[in-house]
């Protein structure tokens, strides 16, 4: 790697002892509520219905007391390289792994809730260094969003998807990135639609699994397919949204359990890789449950339970209905996201869609869930936007 930026440390990860030993004993001392009153539903939906069951729980509490191997997950970090840097004040974490390509793009992959940089850990080698000769070599950039990972708590309110797709232009500016492309899903793909609307001179385009249509618009000449998106997307927000409005309207509260109870942390976070990922019964079907546990080991080690749910309440539904996209943009909706914008509502906000994708497989989590498509789609979707934008960088 080139000489590093002075305002640009690396870093590694080394957790004390102390702290895993701590988190197997609070495991091994948890207080479990009763089971569910659904409990011997046959699997499926109905087995999830009131949350969590505990049968499952206990299995992977005692897997993570028992079996789990951080110290795995954080040498993989290491490996990959972490970075620090302060940006307005607060100290932003990323990976950052170049290519050895000469014709290597720089990309810049967020994440979102309830995940983090574990997202796009598995991507790294085949995007940085792809086996196809013929396919596209990136620059990767993974940073942790603020409040997230390594990255610095804000102690203060303003860190909304604004100020972190401009903190990210900057960061990309530091690494001599002057102009890249972005990806992002969730909160992530928040953050990207606003790096191509607000910072086209440097974005030469997106490719998310987010899309967020201006408000206002109607069902009128929707086919079929897009009108049950719609409706979809309806029920979730107004029928199994209550974690963002907590989140939105009292983070601190619920921060309290998720820094505090490694339990309590597990269950509400994988309660979402339950319910958002492409499965019949458990997300253990797609998502190992190392991957999963990597996530939420991030989570408690750093304390960020609570720093990381106040991104909702800094940004819940906060993206400018008025903001347009100009850059090229890749786009795929996954048949078992939560959210799937119908194109022709797309299209009133990203004005130059060169790729969209609508899989046969998929949830809210298609990095880990299938990993393999994801990263040709990824692949496919950022050469489509930079034959659409031709410039050397």
């Amino acid at each position: 790697m080139p000489r590093l930026p002075s305002d640009v440390q690396a870093f590694e990860a080394h957790t004390p002892d102390a702290d895993l030993d701590e988190l197997r004993a609070r495991l091994a001392a948890a207080r479990l509520p009763e089971a569910e009153t659904v409990s011997g539903a046959a699997p499926g939906p109905l087995r999830w219905l009131q949350g969590v069951p505990l049968a499952d729980l206990v299995e992977v509490v005692n897997y993570w007391r028992t079996g789990y191997d951080w110290r795995s997950f954080e040498a993989r970090l290491n490996g990959i390289g972490q970075f620090r840097t302060t940006i307005d004040g607060l100290g932003i974490h990323f990976l950052h792994r170049r290519s050895t390509r000469a014709d290597a793009t720089p990309l810049i992959l967020t994440h979102g809730w309830p995940d983090s940089i574990a997202r796009f850990i598995d991507a790294v080698d085949e995007l940085t260094d792809p086996k196809e000769a013929d396919a596209p070599a990136f620059h990767v950039v993974i940073p942790s969003l603020p409040g997230f990972g390594y990255s610095d708590k804000p102690a203060t309110t303003g860190w909304g998807t604004e100020k972190i797709a401009a903190a990210w232009v900057e960061l990309m500016g530091r690494l001599g990135y002057s102009e890249f492309v972005a990806h992002g899903g969730d909160w992530g793909g928040n953050v990207t639609t606003v790096l191509g609307g607000r910072f086209p001179a440097h974005v030469r385009g997106i490719h998310t699994t987010f899309a967020d249509g201006p408000p206002g618009l109607t069902t009128d000449g929707l086919t079929a397919v897009e009108r049950q998106w719609a409706e979809e997307t309806h029920d979730f927000w107004h029928h199994r949204a209550a974690y963002a409005k907590q989140q939105a309207t009292r983070p601190q509260t619920i921060g309290y359990s998720l820094v505090d109870s490694p339990v309590g942390l597990l269950a509400w976070i994988l309660d979402k890789f339950a319910e958002w990922s492409d499965t019949e019964d458990s997300p253990f079907e797609t998502i190992s449950r190392d991957r999963i546990l990597d996530n939420v080991t991030l989570y408690w080690l750093t304390r960020t339970g609570a720093s990381a749910a106040r991104i909702y309440y800094e940004s819940h539904l906060s993206l400018d209905p008025e903001l347009r996209v100009d850059v090229p943009t890749a786009i795929t909706m996954y048949p078992r996201d939560v959210e799937k914008c119908p194109r022709p509502w797309a299209q009133e906000r990203y004005r130059q869609i060169v790729r969209w994708r609508s899989p046969a497989f998929g949830g809210h989590f298609p990095s880990l869930e299938v990993p393999d498509y994801f990263v040709r789609d990824l692949q496919g979707g950022l050469a489509a936007v930079l034959a659409a934008a031709p410039h050397d960088v």
